[in-house]
């Protein structure tokens, strides 16, 4: 698996300050995130429309000036935008030759109906064509995200067998793989529901093999450095959280007291964006977010 890894690219996902760009809103969430840019409905009737919609969002985003590899550690992309060109080169390789951003790409197909608390992915049947795809694609890793709504035992090693089932074929695969098993934010238990995802996580981790490489993103914990032992791993390359519905300020403020977690944001890096502003503007705003967003992370960069 090392063999296949950039090594320059593995150093910078290891040890460089700044965040991950989450650019990876799928079909289902593509609508909203297409309204909150400006984008309504009624300016597409297909899907293939939508797609070149926020394809043309995606490109406006890491064009910008304000989106590079000094702040930008990294981006996830979906399928759509990965299998696209930005300035005339694929997504990926723009991303890391132009802005020395490392690609990633979101390969789960969404989440199945709630059961025992939580809701698994959907089955990956075109998994291995997916990785193949994005080994040829430049892809240094992949993504995938399941959601914890309450503090179910049951359901949280569910949650857990699921991820590492997948991050094992991924890494087999010689990409490597961000497990996301999210806890909702407006979960009843929400802290005894981490509680149960941290041991679950702990002992799995545990049980890889040494030289396995994976990384784990999170909602930002109730109990601050909660994940800070599993950060400390070897075998965790980094531990990154995700916005979960909140403000990027209040997210923001949460994330800097943690010890040893970075951005991973979508809609709070996306806040205020909007279709109708010039490139000053929206430059400015961008440049704004990305401020704000790596002075909450880039204190928490680990030492290769």
């Amino acid at each position: 698996m090392m063999a296949l890894m950039d090594i320059t690219q593995l150093d910078t996902v290891r040890s460089a300050p700044g965040f991950f760009a989450a650019l990876d809103q799928s079909g289902g969430s593509t609508p909203k995130a297409l309204a909150e840019y400006g984008v309504q409905a009624d300016r597409y009737t297909t899907d293939e429309e939508m797609f070149d919609l926020v394809h043309a969002m995606r490109t406006r985003i890491v064009t910008s000036p304000a989106f590079d590899g000094a702040r930008v550690i990294a981006a996830i992309l979906f399928e759509q935008t990965m299998n696209r060109t930005v300035q005339g080169l694929p997504t990926g390789r723009y991303l890391w030759e132009a802005k020395q951003v490392v690609p990633f790409l979101k390969v789960d197909k969404g989440l199945a109906d709630q059961e025992r608390g939580v809701r698994l992915m959907k089955p990956i049947d075109t998994l291995d064509e997916l990785l193949a795809q994005a080994t040829g694609h430049g892809m240094f890793g992949t993504k995938m995200r399941s959601v914890i709504d309450d503090a179910n035992p049951a359901g949280i090693e569910a949650i857990a067998d699921q991820q590492f089932e997948f991050a094992g074929r991924i890494a087999a695969a010689g990409l490597v793989p961000i497990i996301e098993p999210e806890v909702s934010i407006t979960s009843p238990h929400k802290a005894e529901a981490e509680e149960l995802l941290r041991e679950a996580l702990q002992q799995r981790v545990a049980a890889l093999p040494d030289g396995s490489v994976i990384m784990l993103k999170l909602t930002i914990p109730t109990q601050v450095g909660l994940y800070a032992q599993l950060a400390a791993d070897p075998r965790v390359l980094r531990v990154l959280a995700l916005s979960g519905g909140y403000p990027r300020t209040e997210a923001c403020e949460l994330l800097a007291k943690e010890p040893a977690m970075i951005a991973s944001f979508s809609r709070a890096l996306l806040e205020g964006l909007r279709e109708d502003q010039d490139d000053k503007e929206f430059n400015a705003l961008l440049d704004s977010a990305i401020t704000e967003i790596y002075a909450a992370s880039a204190s928490k960069h680990l030492d290769a």
